[in-house]
């Protein structure tokens, strides 16, 4: 039995997620460079992985648990605004060096990269080959006998990548339990609709074709997603959660704006967002 997430949790991550994307848009309205609607749309996400669902450690490799930790791969790397607001959050570095984002010597790369950060697993940024990473770490976390989780946030867009459903064969073929997938769809790539650039059609069946246990949440429900991941934890088979998400989430002009892909607000448009933020 999975029990639910309490209320004051509940309140709380809604609180603290509103201060994640208030720190995206300064960190990308500071750097004039970065992708607010692809990071705002995962950071319910991210908020209850890291703080209520995932096995991590704040010190790293001077945590007397560091091998036992769960693993967490960004597949869409250009979301790392994201995931360093996230780890900030969590206490791998103080908040104020997220406004070095993007700023050259910068620990905090354009995509997350493993030798300049810790609490980064591996360099990503080049899309559609998070999964296949995943699966060669769950594989081997399996070998080793380490009883830990590997998590993969993916985008929709990179699903259009064969490399995706290679990498989701051989996660069903080595019955790779220990591996969970996230993608969030929030429908929309740099060019457009995913749609209308190439569509990937119904995810959760092409995934459970291939093997997997699959489940389809609303990407903005704490209670949901809070669910989802408890549920993929105890898996007989790779999970899949697909996450129907908001691309631009919490800023009105941002919210389902393919333009808003790759694009630093000016000074009054950052006004603006953070005062819907509030």
């Amino acid at each position: 039995m999975i029990n639910k997430i309490s209320e004051p949790d509940i309140k709380e991550i809604k609180n603290v997620s509103k201060q994640l994307r208030r720190n995206v848009l300064m960190m990308i309205h500071k750097a004039q460079s970065g992708h607010p609607g692809g990071s705002l749309s995962c950071i319910e996400i991210l908020n209850v992985l890291f703080n209520y669902c995932m096995k991590h450690y704040p010190r790293w490799d001077k945590d007397v648990n560091f091998n036992n930790r769960d693993r967490f791969i960004l597949s869409k790397g250009h979301a790392s605004a994201a995931l360093y607001a996230v780890l900030a959050q969590c206490g791998y570095f103080k908040e104020e060096e997220l406004m070095t984002f993007r700023q050259l010597g910068s620990r905090l790369q354009g995509h997350p990269c493993n030798t300049k950060l810790e609490g980064i697993e591996v360099s990503t940024g080049s899309l559609g080959q998070g999964l296949s990473i995943s699966c060669g770490i769950a594989l081997g976390l399996k070998l080793d006998k380490i009883e830990s989780k590997v998590f993969v946030l993916m985008g929709d867009g990179e699903l259009e990548e064969g490399n995706v459903w290679e990498a989701a064969m051989n996660a069903s073929h080595n019955k790779l339990n220990n591996l969970i997938a996230i993608v969030d769809r929030n429908k929309l790539q740099i060019d457009g609709s995913t749609e209308d650039i190439k569509s990937i059609g119904d995810i959760r069946l092409k995934f459970e074709a291939f093997g997997w246990n699959a489940l389809e949440i609303d990407g903005h429900n704490i209670e949901e997603i809070y669910y989802s991941l408890q549920k993929a934890k105890n898996s007989d088979k790779p999970f899949v959660i697909i996450a129907n998400t908001i691309k631009g989430k919490g800023v009105s002009f941002m919210e389902n704006n393919a333009g808003w892909h790759g694009k630093a607000p000016n000074d009054e448009q950052l006004k603006q967002a953070l005062e819907e933020l509030k």
